[in-house]
This record gives C-alpha cells, structure tokens and sequence, in this order.
C-alpha cells in the first residue's frame, strides 16, 4: 500500500512525496527511469548504500544546489537515509524545488533488516 507522505508548506509552496516500505521501494528503484538518492554523510554512504544510489548529504547548506546539479528534475527520485527522519527533511526540500520524490520508510536499517543488498 503505497502512502501519501507529509504535506507542508515552505515559501507558499506545497510539497508532497510518497512513502514506500522496503518492497514497494526495491520494485521502484528497479525501473531505469528512477534516481536513488542517499542523503546520509559520505562516511555512512561508504559503510553500505543502495546500488547506483547517488550521495548527496542533507545536512550540508548546499544540499538543494548540489541535488539540482546532480538530480535530473524530469526523472523521479527515490530517497532514503539511515533510519528515514533525515530523509523525510530531503524529500520536503526537494518536493518544493519541484522534483517527483519517494521516501523509503524505515531508511537502509529496514533495508538490511528485510535482506536486501548493498554496495560497500
């Protein structure tokens, strides 16, 4: 069952995403079409990410510049962090600036936890 995700408001803006659990994800990423992004710091990126996910740090003040420099905006993204918080704050910000955005709940701890592989 595929969930609207939060809906709020930055600078007159609404911004909308999905929320996907690890399955519904998996299936997502798997479509060519779709952009991986990996919001975590570039020290976890490298302890295990999503194959072909691209990592772009939430938490630097440049996220939104780099995503718009890395993230090609006609294409949808697929978001995830390590537990979902921080990716939830991603995909806010980048459903603002315009982008089609899902989040995977849980972060890569459910996707590990559900078996699924990563690059190290």
């Amino acid at each position: 069952m595929v969930m609207l995700g939060f809906s709020c408001s930055s600078n007159g803006q609404n911004s909308e995403f999905e929320n996907m659990d690890v399955n519904q994800f998996a299936k997502y990423i798997a479509n060519d079409s779709v952009q991986t992004l990996d919001v975590r710091t570039p020290d976890e990126f490298y302890e295990g990410h999503i194959n072909d996910a691209i990592n772009i740090n939430v938490f630097d003040d440049d996220f939104l510049d780099e995503a718009t420099k890395e993230l090609d905006k006609s294409r949808p993204v697929a978001v995830y962090c390590r537990s979902g918080k921080r990716s939830v704050d991603a995909a806010q910000k980048l459903s603002a600036a315009g982008y089609k955005v899902t989040n995977l709940e849980g972060g890569i701890i459910a996707w590990i936890k559900s078996g699924k592989p990563v690059v190290k």
